[in-house]
């Protein structure tokens, strides 16, 4: 059987020749770069983001922007190192312009990121934003359970095999400095795993 390093390989291989992706024309046009995900293979808790931006799509890494720069110290104010959880986005072209992922992409890109988890087998999923969390819910069969980010981030959702937390995107805290307290609060319940 293979080991989990080689099943991710296999999906990013897979998502590299993905010719038949909404974005693979704007990746290559832009020489941009797939982001998969990086982190432990065997992590505890997994971040799902929703897409990457442009240095993500310049470096081939998840969270490596601003919005990294929160998610480290979101991380290191809760003594977890990025290096033992496992990042990733639903999404794993860049958009163009930054723009909301469309429903298609969604679509395309979402089987390689079921498969992730399903190699990982994460003991937390912590959704960073509205369409991963969204996205997630839903497909964990927690839809019942579905309202604005607002009302749900930071709070716990037990679905068959993990824990779902929703959690603001960190780049909310970019432009809304008061959301970065909120962020802290809620990352401290991911202490408790």
């Amino acid at each position: 059987m293979e080991n989990r390093t080689e099943q991710l390989k296999k999906i990013k291989d897979e998502i590299v020749a993905a010719k038949n992706s909404p974005l693979y024309d704007f990746r290559i046009k832009n020489n941009f770069l797939p982001v998969i995900g990086e982190g432990d293979h065997y992590a505890k808790i997994m971040f799902i983001g929703e897409a990457p931006g442009k240095n993500e799509a310049l470096t081939g890494r998840p969270f490596c922007g601003a919005a990294g720069r929160i998610l480290d110290e979101l991380l290191q104010s809760i003594n977890l190192d990025r290096k033992n959880v496992y990042v990733t986005n639903i999404v794993k072209d860049r958009p163009p312009f930054n723009r909301d992922p469309l429903p298609e992409e969604i679509e395309f890109y979402s089987p390689f990121l079921i498969r992730q988890i399903e190699i990982i087998k994460p003991e937390v999923i912590a959704t960073l934003g509205r369409f991963s969390m969204a996205y997630i819910i839903k497909n964990f069969g927690l839809e019942s359970e579905l309202k604005p980010i607002s009302i749900m981030h930071g709070k716990i959702f037990s679905a068959e095999k993990v824990t779902i937390i929703p959690l603001y995107h960190p780049a909310v805290a970019i432009y809304n400095n008061s959301t970065k307290e909120t962020l802290k609060k809620d990352f401290e319940i991911l202490k408790s795993f």
